[in-house]
């Protein structure tokens, strides 16, 4: 297990932040390989962050069981899958920085564009999912998802347009991401990722993954529905600004 206590103060609040991004603040999990990469590389992060991810996922998936959309998880899941075979096999000759940039201006044009509509009460009609849209954003979550445990964006840009229930955005994002995080397993492990260190390290935070999911869950169900969707485009809009500044300062520096 990691010992370096500076390693744990930067966990600490990652692991936070990623429950309540579980427990349906959106967007702020993002927030949480950058914090940890400033004690430990940035693989060596995502490898620790997934079992975390793995049982806060069974807190997100047990609550929300009930209130899931199966059409878009059949239209985002094929798409994912082979995103995360890209992520595993191109995150060599892909730049992450170009596809950091490309979802963060993506995120922030989306969340922008709905923030004003909203503002000034004139959002369009909710969306239907369409398979193509489905199967491109499928993509980009799943390849985001492997190399930065960021899949997140591209989700929300394809299921929010549908102003489906608070309730059933959160559910089918927590079954979806569920399915990658299981999925990962098996490319990370062929990273020679999940070592004895790596792995005990894990454990020791997952007391504080599970309350800090729980507690996510608790507070995201108590803001008002008609709130939801303001505080979802509120955060995307600083999730892709935050893609943005790290895709530009990675192909410039």
């Amino acid at each position: 297990m990691i010992s370096d206590p500076a390693f744990y103060l930067a966990a600490i609040p990652a692991v936070i932040l990623v429950g309540f991004a579980k427990g349906g603040f959106a967007g702020l999990g993002l927030l949480a390989l950058p914090l940890m990469a400033l004690t430990i590389s940035p693989v060596q992060a995502l490898a620790i962050m997934l079992p975390i991810l793995m049982v806060q996922d069974v807190v997100t998936v047990w609550s929300y069981r009930h209130s899931w959309d199966k059409t878009n998880i059949q239209r985002l899941l094929p798409g994912a899958l082979l995103g995360i075979a890209a992520g595993y096999f191109l995150a060599a000759y892909v730049s992450e920085d170009a596809v950091a940039l490309t979802i963060g201006v993506v995120s922030v044009s989306f969340a922008m564009r709905r923030l004003v509509l909203e503002r000034r009460a004139t959002l369009p009609a909710a969306s239907v999912a369409g398979p193509i849209g489905g199967a491109v954003f499928g993509v980009l979550s799943g390849f985001t998802s492997m190399v930065a445990h960021a899949g997140g964006p591209p989700f929300q840009v394809y299921v929010l347009p549908q102003r489906l229930h608070r309730e059933i955005v959160v559910g089918t994002g927590a079954i979806f991401f569920a399915i990658l995080n299981v999925v990962k397993v098996a490319p990370f492990f062929m990273l020679g990722q999940f070592s004895p260190e790596n792995l005990a390290t894990s454990l020791a935070l997952f007391p504080l993954a599970i309350a800090a999911t729980i507690a996510g869950i608790w507070l995201i169900r108590r803001i008002d529905s008609a709130r939801f969707y303001t505080l979802i485009y509120i955060l995307l809009l600083g999730v892709g600004g935050k893609l943005i500044h790290d895709g530009l300062g990675g192909m410039l520096g």
